[in-house]
């Protein structure tokens, strides 16, 4: 097992506004979750993913609860998933994931934050293809055997695996697999009891463009622009 390193990242908010964004967010996969494959975790493995990313972040059950009511309920929001991309300064490739309900407001907030931000809004498929789809476990490292591990969950999907940090700088461990293997990986962590400490889908950079501190502060900027809009999910780059 060797160290993933993680693309690079900008200091977003302050603690409860970022808490509060990861509630809305939630909030969002939950009903988005629920909308297709039902309100039953046992045969929705997106809705499990969203339970374990709730109590990742401390998110209140009634939130979660409430939240899968809203999904069930006659007058609940539909949201669209829309994924935008574009450059920031510097040459950097950004994808801005989005759920809106209005997609006219939010192309629109999404193009004034990359002009505003030195950036450029691209077309479909002008940054995506700089990226890979993956499946992301982080779990804490104390009492598993990973070269065991490693060696186990290669049968049900696992890609790669290494050694990181969390935003604290406390040691995690990162199993990256391809985004068809998400749900048989997921599955192989619940059969041997392991629960993750997030379990998400992100875009992961073929390579990275490499910025100096004054540059990767500008391009920060940018970012931070982006996940603060109220229907951004999240933002990925290949600032390295």
């Amino acid at each position: 097992m060797g160290r993933i390193f993680e693309v690079r990242k900008a200091t977003m908010f302050a603690r409860w506004d970022r808490m509060a964004k990861q509630f809305t967010r939630i909030g969002k996969e939950i009903v988005i979750a629920v909308k297709a494959a039902g309100p039953d975790v046992a045969t929705n493995p997106a809705l499990r993913r969203c339970f374990q990313n709730a109590r990742s972040v401390g998110m209140p059950k009634d939130r979660v609860e409430a939240a899968i009511k809203r999904a069930t309920g006659k007058d609940t929001t539909n949201y669209e998933e829309i994924l935008y991309e574009g450059y920031g300064p510097h040459g950097v490739a950004i994808l801005v994931e989005t759920a809106t309900d209005n997609h006219v407001r939010t192309v629109a907030n999404v193009k004034s934050h990359f002009n505003k931000g030195n950036g450029a809004m691209g077309t479909t498929g002008s940054v995506s293809f700089q990226f890979k789809k993956m499946g992301v476990f982080k779990l804490k490292p104390e009492g598993l055997n990973t070269e065991e591990l490693e060696l186990e969950l290669i049968d049900v999907g696992l890609d790669e695996m290494g050694e990181s940090v969390d935003e604290q700088g406390n040691a995690i461990v990162v199993l990256r697999c391809q985004f068809v293997d998400f749900g048989k990986l997921q599955k192989g962590l619940e059969d041997k009891g392991i629960s993750p400490i997030s379990a998400e889908l992100e875009w992961i950079p073929e390579n990275t463009v490499p910025v100096n501190d004054e540059q990767a502060e500008e391009i920060s900027k940018l970012i931070e622009r982006l996940e603060q809009d109220e229907d951004v999910n999240k933002v990925f780059h290949n600032m390295g």
